[in-house]
């Protein structure tokens, strides 16, 4: 089986096994998911939705963040960890959305990653979610994963992953596949445990359960 045979017979199994998988990020306007995708890097996403709700009931929309100062911001978010830099990355960007956009948010991957904070996942987030463009999102479970079913060989880097799971996912399927793969991840094919692959759908043509 070639990876992209391996790849395709993925997205369509993870479809059927994770139908209505979607962003685990609590949002309702496109700028908050931007903070709380800052706020997730080496923190859990159940964390990021229950910090945001203090930050928004103290600061409820771009303007109110952008005058508001980094101190403040910091001590909300501090259960996040890194609260310092977060805090200063998330003032800095929603001046630029309150300066520049109007309040919103940059609608093409290269406007994105000049934001301040806004790394590549990020930027691809972003654009599968708000936008419903194709994306790549590289997160610690699609890297761990990628390496496990063999779609790549033994990379960590997560643009070098990412550049890889391009050419083997359809376009069309990028942002929902990744957003699988973090639920398959959390359940089954866990990072500090062994994986429950007696309980994979994918353990027949995964290259970890056929190769150990």
């Amino acid at each position: 089986m070639t990876k992209k045979q391996r790849a395709l017979e993925a997205v369509r199994r993870l479809k059927i096994e994770y139908p209505d998988a979607g962003c685990s990020l609590d949002y309702d306007q496109a700028w908050k998911l931007l903070v709380s995708v800052r706020l997730a890097a080496q923190c859990t996403d159940a964390r990021v939705n229950v910090v945001v709700e203090d930050l928004y009931a103290k600061f409820p929309d771009v303007e109110a963040l952008a005058a508001a100062d980094v101190e403040s911001i910091e001590e909300i978010v501090r259960p996040c960890g890194l609260g310092r830099s977060k805090a200063r990355d998330i003032s800095a960007c929603m001046k630029i959305l309150r300066d520049e956009y109007g309040g919103g948010i940059p609608d093409t991957f290269e406007a994105l990653l000049k934001l301040p904070g806004v790394g590549r996942k990020s930027a691809n987030l972003i654009m599968g979610d708000v936008y419903g463009k194709p994306a790549i999102v590289t997160d610690t479970h699609c890297i761990r994963l990628s390496n496990r079913i063999g779609l790549v060989d033994g990379i960590k880097d997560p643009k070098k992953v990412e550049m890889a799971l391009w050419k083997l996912i359809p376009p069309e399927e990028g942002s929902d596949f990744c957003h699988r793969l973090v639920y398959h991840g959390r359940d089954v094919c866990t990072a500090r445990t062994a994986p429950h692959c007696e309980m994979c759908c994918l353990r027949d043509i995964c290259k970890y359960y056929t190769q150990n």
